[in-house]
């Protein structure tokens, strides 16, 4: 939400959105005509409440044919259109007409025949690749009007849109279309309503007991008279307690009057009758004008237009935002416009003039496949690159940038629709006949321990040096940035800039030069020249910072790729769930237990799995129900990706070779700057952890550790390496440097701070060698002790393709041939396997072990997964679960990521099983050349003995 307060022309813009149920009052009143197929209307805007309604629906169920009745039946348009004809007011798009689906968000406004009351109606796309269009669109709703086909039911994409709504917080109004067709049933749609929505969802055909029941203070309105009044339904309806649902067929003009007469009796708009409170700046009385941007075009002259909605007092022509003057106000319907010299509260408008102002990019939805622009021969990149970008302006989602490594434009994309109709833009706006690379899944990076980044910029006459604190955060947490540092160390206007640079780009991980996420950046120290610092050099500071710590972590092993997972809803015959269970585990997916479906014989199965595996599975699950089944999937966040490994390595990304993201820094000597590997910059840097302690200190010879600015480390903030572990001595040497060496009139050190420094640094260094020592001797005392392997069962067999081949025949001998092979491996390894498969599928059923050639074979009991038994297993077995206290080593084969972050917990280590395999084919190599020399030995000690073959 943008705030624009006149006497200032300031604007400002809070991260979240504010309560925008508010009215104002303005009394001009006009009349327009847009041409023959829009008709005008006089509109008196103190008269009429005003209110903005978007039509969503699953491709298909009769969205923009609805819109198209309501126009014509509000007397807006002389005839209705149809998208299968092209000539739907809303799809005037040629991509639209030729396609017949909605592209683009399209707005109309007209009157509603009896209530007084002004709409702005927003036609949202329905297909699935267009989401992000859709979702920008919501944020400017006051109610949404949700289509639902009466031939198919609550859909998959369906039920996306009625999350979005629930999370936005939007009044719904339900239309169930295509009523007229046969086999529609209103009963049952009605069911499967209250079944997937909530039983807020009412048939306002029924009676007023029906009605009253989804309320407290509508029950006792009823019970008092009989009746509930329009007021407190539509207060129901404005606060989610009731979803108003209606039926009809908006081909055949059917129940549109009826959904009409709702819009205008049980909504509260903006208006002279309504009123929710006022916008008045609390200081000086000065009204101020809140608004927000939701999309941008660009009209058939190529001039910008920024899509917004006014949400309180007045936006003016010539007045500025973001310091860019409004010149022209527009009001569009279909492709038509009209002008106008101000827009009030309710006002959804298009202005032209400013060139910065861009919708939010902090969507629910995200396009999860990246894609690769292949130019033809000629086409300079660079003015390719410039051109293509402003379509990122229109659709933040794209994400378009260059990767420096591959050399080429890329940009997210939700699907295959998508991309034809991207492609189709950029040959007609820009005139490039581009063509695509084949998608790839957009992967994320994050840490997995707090790291310390240090950057340092200083060629001739520049100078910066930034140190930030990188913290992981919980999942789906996204970017955060901060400061930890006192204004006194390094001045406000220098970390606004840091900051500034931590915010203008998007930073990338060192596994496969994904975006970073989940992770929070603070500014902990820094430093600047009196002369030579230039704004310039801090951004060079600041991201060699923020490299060089995902370097530093991805050197110990602490970088974590995230993929995208979806939560589905698969719904399959009772007799096929072991087969719907089976496949969800092999694409490393996770399930509870089965449900009892509403409808006869159908069991339903909830959980997650990566999209990379279950993008497909739609068409596998149609074909193996025989069209039975119904599996809705919804984007379920990001987590640890589940075959990092193979992705890292299948990328080719080197991290060092990256010349747009550097992890070195650049020192200044002999009159020159040179790099320095971000390996060895630390020991260079200017800013020790001991200087950061001093420069935070008053020259008082007071305790560093005390007081208002403390070292990083004794701050919880992590410090330099080994700093946190210092010994009383260590500590006491930096007392004495304080009181003896530190200036704080010059940020140079001394000789003897130098020297101090040196000394300091030994004795850290001295310690973090004994730390070492002592990790290499518990490492050696763990290899003596006895060692157990437990296998996660269907996980390795779904891993191994010659297993996986076998499962797709029959499960048992796919199951048989991976214990003989565990059998084999247990007696050369000499150590002890447990096999564990999954059996919570079986009702009723308990845990089981049986002995197969020396293997223990654990079935696991009802609702009760492997995942679940190997964790509390290795617990058991590391020490930490048993009384005795006795410990063995613990290996467990998978390739579970998820397990793997468990498994770690319990000291135990995880073996995928791409390296199981290389062990197993290490040991049968063994075992093979083992018989070999066997052979010989018995040909040589026994030279005449017959053997019969």
């Amino acid at each position: 939400m943008q705030t624009l307060q006149h006497s200032q022309h300031s604007v400002k813009q809070p991260r979240r959105q504010t309560k925008h149920d508010n009215s104002g009052r303005f009394g001009r009143t006009f009349s327009f005509f847009f041409g023959d197929d829009l008709l005008w209307y006089n509109t008196s805007m103190s008269e009429r409440k005003k209110i903005t309604i978007g039509i969503l629906a699953h491709v298909d169920a009769g969205k923009t044919t609805l819109s198209e009745a309501i126009l014509y039946k509000c007397g807006a348009i002389r005839k209705a259109g149809r998208v299968d004809h092209g000539d739907a007011l809303l799809d005037s798009d040629s991509q639209e007409k030729e396609r017949g689906i909605t592209i683009f968000a399209g707005q109309a406004v007209f009157n509603l025949p009896s209530a007084g009351t002004e709409v702005t109606l927003l036609d949202t796309p329905g297909h699935v690749d267009f989401s992000a269009e859709m979702e920008r669109t919501l944020k400017v709703l006051d109610y949404a009007v949700l289509v639902v086909s009466g031939k198919d039911g609550v859909q998959s994409h369906t039920w996306t849109l009625w999350k979005l709504l629930r999370q936005y917080g939007i009044p719904v109004f339900v239309f169930v279309n295509k009523m007229d067709l046969e086999g529609t049933d209103r009963g049952a749609i009605m069911d499967e309503l209250r079944m997937r929505f909530g039983s807020e969802c009412c048939d306002m055909s029924g009676s007023a007991e029906e009605i009253a029941i989804c309320s407290e203070d509508m029950i006792e309105e009823y019970l008092a008279g009989g009746t509930v009044s329009d007021d407190s339904i539509a207060k129901a309806i404005k606060t989610r307690k009731l979803f108003p649902c209606y039926f009809g067929s908006a081909l055949k003009m059917e129940g549109a009057d009826e959904l009409l007469d709702a819009l205008g009796r049980l909504t509260i708009g903006y208006g002279a009758d309504v009123d929710f409170g006022h916008w008045a700046d609390a200081e000086d009385g000065i009204g101020k004008t809140e608004y927000r941007v939701f999309r941008v075009t660009r009209d058939k002259q190529g001039e910008r237009l920024t899509h917004l909605k006014v949400f309180a007092g007045t936006l003016r022509v010539r007045d500025e935002i973001c310091g860019e003057k409004i010149n022209q106000i527009r009001i569009y319907s279909g492709d038509k416009y009209r002008t106008v010299e101000e827009a009030g509260p309710g006002t959804v408008c298009q202005v032209t003039g400013p060139q910065e102002l861009l919708p939010d990019n902090d969507g629910v939805l995200e396009a999860l496949m990246v894609y690769g622009v292949r130019l033809p021969d000629g086409v300079n990149v660079h003015e390719a690159y410039a051109k293509i970008r402003q379509l990122g302006e229109e659709d933040p989602q794209l994400q378009i940038t260059w990767n420096s490594q591959l050399r080429e434009i890329q940009l997210k994309l939700m699907g295959q629709v998508q991309l034809e109709v991207l492609q189709e833009m950029i040959k007609r706006r820009f005139g490039i006949d581009a063509e695509f690379t084949e998608g790839r899944i957009a992967y994320k990076e994050t840490i997995a321990e707090t790291i310390e980044g240090a950057g340092h910029y200083e060629p001739l006459r520049h100078y910066a040096e930034v140190h930030l604190l990188m913290e992981p955060l919980p999942r789906g947490s996204g970017m955060e940035f901060g400061s930890q540092l006192s204004e006194d160390v390094l001045d406000r206007n220098w970390q606004r800039l840091i900051m500034t640079h931590l915010l203008e780009k998007e930073h990338v991980g060192t596994l496969t030069g994904s975006p970073v996420t989940d992770m929070r950046i603070s500014i902990i120290a820094g430093r600047a020249h009196e002369k030579h610092t230039e704004g310039g050099d801090f951004r060079q500071a600041t991201y060699r910072a923020i490299r060089q710590g995902m370097r530093k972590s991805l050197a110990d092993g602490n970088m974590i790729l995230l993929e995208p997972y979806y939560d589905f809803e698969l719904e399959v015959p009772r007799d096929m769930v072991g087969r719907s269970m089976a496949d969800i585990q092999r694409m490393s997916g996770e399930c509870g237990a089965p449900e009892e479906s509403g409808a006869d014989d159908m069991t339903t199965l909830r959980g997650r799995a990566p999209v990379s595996e279950m993008k497909e599975y739609v068409t596998e699950v149609a074909s193996y129900t025989k069209g039975r089944g119904r599996l809705v999937l919804s984007f379920g966040g990001y987590d640890v990706c589940h075959n990092q490994d193979e992705v890292v390595a299948a990328s080719g990304y080197d991290p060092d070779a990256d010349a747009e993201e550097s992890a070195d820094s650049v020192f200044c000597s002999h009159g020159a700057g040179h790099l320095v590997s971000w390996d060895e910059a630390d020991d260079m840097m200017h800013v020790s952890a001991a200087r950061r302690t001093a420069s935070d200190e008053s020259d008082n010879g007071s305790d560093p550790t005390s007081g208002q600015h403390r070292t990083s480390d004794a701050a919880g903030l992590g410090g330099a390496p080994g700093l946190g572990g210092m010994s009383a001595d260590d500590k006491e040497l930096e007392r004495i440097f304080d009181r003896t060496f530190k200036s704080s009139k010059s940020d140079k050190p001394s000789i003897e701070a130098r020297e101090f420094d040196s000394e300091l640094e030994r004795r850290k260094k001295a310690a973090e060698r004994r730390r070492r020592a002592a990790e290499a001797e518990r490492r050696r005392d763990e290899m003596l002790l006895p060692e157990y392997l437990l296998v996660d069962g269907y996980n390795i067999i779904f891993a191994w393709d010659e297993l996986k081949q076998l499962a797709k025949e029959n499960i048992d001998s796919a199951r048989e041939a991976l214990i003989e092979i565990l059998g084999n491996y247990q007696g050369f390894r000499k150590c002890s396997v447990i096999a564990v498969f999954d059996a919570y599928k079986v009702k009723g059923g308990q845990r089981h072990f049986e002995e197969h050639g020396g293997v223990t074979v654990v079935y696991t009991k009802e609702a009760e997964t492997a995942d679940a038994y190997i964790e509390r297993t290795t617990y058991e077995l590391s020490g930490k679960g048993n009384r005795s206290g006795k410990r063995y080593r613990v290996r467990v084969a998978t390739s579970d990521r998820l397990e793997q972050m468990i498994i770690l917990g319990n000291n135990a280590h995880r073996v995928s099983a791409n390296d199981f395999r290389e062990e197993v084919e290490q040991v049968n190599e063994e075992i093979r050349e083992y018989l070999k020399q066997l052979a010989r030995r018995n040909e040589i000690e026994n030279p005449n003995k017959l053997i019969i073959e």
